[in-house]
């Protein structure tokens, strides 16, 4: 079906008697009166559906598509699901360690590369690649559940090549934050997290804003456009907004708390790189709408 928007300027009685003849002419299935203006004349603008045969009917039974994500959202996931797959089932314990060695992010590289093959080299990816391995079949859906729930926003907002670089470039400073914390540590980091976080980070700077709605002053017809982009201290006014992050922020926080005070031995879990993530990707959409608005 297609759908066509008509505008039409005649009395009330002469408008609609035009239409319904339009109606019989075409076979059009409905028409809605948006609205209109003036005294002796009104404008009547009609959405009609289009109600014809078609040569080849699309079909249409009125369900959703069983996969709503977007493309890239849907791409990223399931490479990461695909690399572990490969990781778990294809490497012996010797392949595995060797590439979480040479994939993985380790911190003690920055003040003794030369204990670690490849020295100081591997710097130059592993800040990026260690967000596609991950340590157990939990952790990687964990990780891909999550980006799929902030990701897709980011993602039909900015696009999905946009989206992509903002889950890399907050990968990095996710793992230059562990660095900074965890300088001499000899644990590899491993995991999308600290991309994800900056994904969520980016997220909060418009998903609980409301959207804007825009009314033309000369059909009263409303427009609802994307949420704004809430600035750093809008975001803060927002309780939804607060609300999220603060709880976000507080269960991160709790983790180094847990493991000093009752944990017999320190947890797995980088909280340090889902912080790092996190800050970075709430500066994020401002760097991308400043790059989008130059195009």
């Amino acid at each position: 079906m297609s759908l066509l928007v008509v505008p039409v300027i005649l009395s009330k009685a002469r408008a609609k008697s035009a239409i319904k003849h339009w109606l019989r002419l075409t076979g059009a299935l409905a028409v809605e009166k948006i609205g209109g203006v003036g005294q002796n004349s009104r404008q009547i603008r009609s959405k009609i559906v289009d109600n014809r045969p078609q040569a080849r009917p699309k079909e249409d039974d009125g369900r959703e598509p069983v996969f709503l994500l977007p493309g890239s959202v849907a791409i990223l996931v399931l490479l990461m699901v695909v690399i572990f797959a490969a990781y778990e089932f294809a490497l012996d314990a010797d392949g595995k360690l060797n590439l979480l060695i040479w994939l993985g992010f380790l911190p003690v590289r920055l003040v003794d590369a030369a204990s670690l093959p490849g020295g100081m080299l591997p710097l130059l990816w592993t800040p990026v690649t260690h967000a596609f391995l991950h340590g157990s079949w939990a952790h990687v859906l964990l990780n891909v559940a999550w980006l799929a729930i902030f990701a897709t926003p980011v993602a039909r907002r900015y696009g999905g090549v946009v989206m992509v670089a903002m889950f890399l470039v907050s990968s990095v400073a996710g793992a230059l934050f562990y660095a900074v914390l965890q300088l001499n540590d000899i644990h590899i980091l491993i995991g999308a997290s600290g991309g994800v976080a900056g994904l969520t980070g980016a997220a909060m700077r418009f998903i609980f804003e409301p959207a804007q709605a825009v009314r033309n002053p000369g059909t009263g017809e409303v427009t609802l456009y994307a949420p704004k982009l809430a600035g750093m201290g809008e975001m803060w006014s927002n309780v939804r907004t607060r609300t999220f992050t603060f709880f976000w922020l507080g269960i991160n926080l709790a983790i180094p708390v847990y493991d000093y005070f009752v944990a017999a031995s320190p947890s797995q879990i980088a909280w340090q790189a889902h912080i790092g993530g996190f800050l970075f990707g709430l500066i994020l959409p401002s760097l991308a709408e400043r790059m989008l608005r130059r195009r």
